[in-house]
């Protein structure tokens, strides 16, 4: 059996943005980018947008743990983002946590 990363956390963050709202959208998580990319312990932190469905945008996460990944839902730019503009931009969205499989 393959090892798995022991401590790292991999987050997956997809949202769907409601129809023509997803130029807000991205504008309003790539403003998460920058102080993301500062906090301790993130390894990834990248903003994608689905080929087919430009509506659907997601960030793939890597944290150094479990323990610093809540700390980063806890900032309050993320706290902020997900009490007050998700709701006016996004119809569903969908986080899920991952174990890397190492090489």
């Amino acid at each position: 059996m393959p090892k798995k990363a022991k401590q790292e956390i991999v987050c997956v963050a997809q949202f769907t943005a409601k129809p023509g709202k997803e130029g807000q959208l991205i504008r309003s998580l790539h403003e998460l980018m920058k102080p993301t990319h500062q906090e301790t312990g993130c390894l990834r932190y990248e903003l994608n947008q689905q080929i087919d469905n430009p509506r659907v945008v997601t960030f793939i996460e890597k944290w150094a743990s479990k323990k610093i990944f809540d700390k980063h839902c806890a900032m309050p730019y993320i706290v902020d983002y997900f009490d007050t503009v998700a709701p006016k931009l996004v119809k569903t969205q969908k986080v899920t946590l991952h174990r890397e499989i190492l090489p």
